[in-house]
């Protein structure tokens, strides 16, 4: 968002040797400190060695990110065409603690690349059944979704950034570790969480989203949350699956964490186009994949949700068993009479990414609430709820369970699911007061 920018802010430097001053950029100063190794800038035209002011500008700098934790954002970022190659780049020349996210992203960027044609190749019939097509069974789509999350978790895995990793699509968590020749222990074994000892980083994902719309041409995609990780997380090797159970235990934890630590999120949606929306912390900024370049290139920085919509999207089969609060907001909104005045419209595609995208874009509710085939709601907070709820908020938008705000839950364990209502600021309150009405 625009508040949080900080590039048009200017740093006065005082020279020690010499009572002169600059005013420098963070944006020079950072080009400065990587260029030379330390020491005080001259104001001297004639003396052609300066060197870089590293030093101040990194406690400056430092010392600026630990009190916002607001990434520093400037024109680049802002400029519609530039690649997420070079919008990362920006902002890991701008934030010296964020560069590590920019080769978590070039992973991420390269997966979601290969997901995306896979996913448009899907349905296509095998070379062998040219002459005579076979019906496709479920094999494809379990196919298909192994193939997803396996390239993103190849691509994260060997970064080196991260700590531990998460899949929405595994059940059975395993600690599963690189031994010295670079090949996966117990690389045999379903898993769904990874341990390395990069230990900068925690990754979390659902590597494809209502995979069984794919031979409907309905949208689907891939969700990706980023935790920072704990450093204490130590795993001995040797003793790993036998005597470190305990040290396990506590690196997994890091999975556990309200959406509120996240320190980035994006979703890939895999539709007409292949569109990147992700949140460093600091606006939500939307990427659409060119083809012939073969890169994701900035078509909608700074996207902003509008306050205030007449669109909702629930599945409204199971209507009669949301609570009473929802059912009656809902039907204000379909006859005209709820806060806004104005008579609401259904858009519901079935698909979590298609119709949160479209929410996002367009503003609306986009809602999963419990019922009584889902009595703890429908989708995973760690995996998709809370995600998708630091994009919503950072592009202006409100996400909670009815009751309380989703991005403050801590999860109990990594499958959990809970509630979910997200969209515009204004109508989203409206169910929120109806909540706290009916429980006063």
């Amino acid at each position: 968002m625009k508040s949080c920018y900080l590039s048009s802010f200017l740093f006065v430097i005082l020279v020690t040797n010499n009572v002169s001053s600059f005013v420098l950029t963070p944006r020079i100063l950072e080009k400065r400190a990587i260029i030379g190794g330390g020491g005080s800038i001259s104001n001297n035209n004639n003396n052609n060695n300066h060197q870089a002011f590293t030093s101040p500008y990194k406690m400056m700098m430092m010392m600026m990110l630990t009190a916002t934790k607001t990434p520093v954002f400037d024109e680049v970022c802002d400029t519609t065409g530039v690649t997420l190659k070079r919008f990362m780049s920006e902002v890991a020349l701008l934030n010296p603690g964020m560069d590590e996210l920019q080769v978590l992203f070039g992973a991420i960027e390269t997966a979601c690349k290969a997901i995306s044609n896979e996913v448009r190749r899907s349905q296509l019939p095998p070379s062998s059944d040219a002459l005579g097509y076979n019906k496709k069974d479920d094999a494809t789509t379990k196919s298909l979704l192994a193939t997803a999350n396996d390239l993103l978790k190849k691509s994260l895995r060997f970064t080196g950034r991260l700590g531990v990793l998460a899949s929405e699509r595994e059940d059975a968590p395993e600690s599963v570790v690189v031994d010295g020749t670079g090949a996966m222990k117990d690389a045999n074994d379903e898993v769904d969480i990874l341990i390395d000892a990069g230990m900068k980083y925690c990754a979390i994902f659902d590597p494809l989203d209502a995979v069984s719309n794919i031979e409907l041409g309905v949208p689907t995609g891939t969700i990706i949350g980023i935790f920072e990780y704990d450093e204490s997380c130590e795993i001995d090797l040797e003793t790993l699956g036998q005597d470190s159970a305990d040290d396990e235990a506590r690196c997994l934890a890091n999975t556990l964490q309200a959406g509120d630590n996240l320190v980035a999120a994006a979703y890939c949606l895999y539709s007409s186009s292949t569109m990147f929306v992700l949140t460093l912390g600091a606006g939500t900024y939307g990427f659409t994949l060119d083809e012939s370049l073969g890169e994701f290139v900035l078509s909608h920085p700074s996207i902003q949700i509008p306050e205030t919509s007449t669109i909702y999207s629930f599945d409204e089969a199971r209507s009669h068993t949301w609570d009473t609060a929802l059912q009656e907001t809902v039907q204000k909104w379909k006859s005209g009479s709820g806060a806004s005045g104005k008579t609401f419209s259904s858009r519901y595609i079935g698909s979590t990414l298609g119709d949160v995208h479209r929410t996002l874009m367009y503003g609306g509710v986009y809602g999963c609430p419990k019922d009584d085939l889902n009595p703890d709601g429908r989708l995973h907070l760690v995996y998709e709820a809370a995600p998708i709820s630091f994009i919503m908020e950072q592009a202006g938008g409100v996400s909670t369970t009815g009751s309380e705000r989703i991005m403050n839950l801590c999860p109990d364990y990594v499958h959990e699911k809970i509630p979910t209502i997200m969209g515009s600021k204004n109508d989203v309150q409206e169910i929120i007061d109806a909540y706290k009405k009916e429980t006063s």
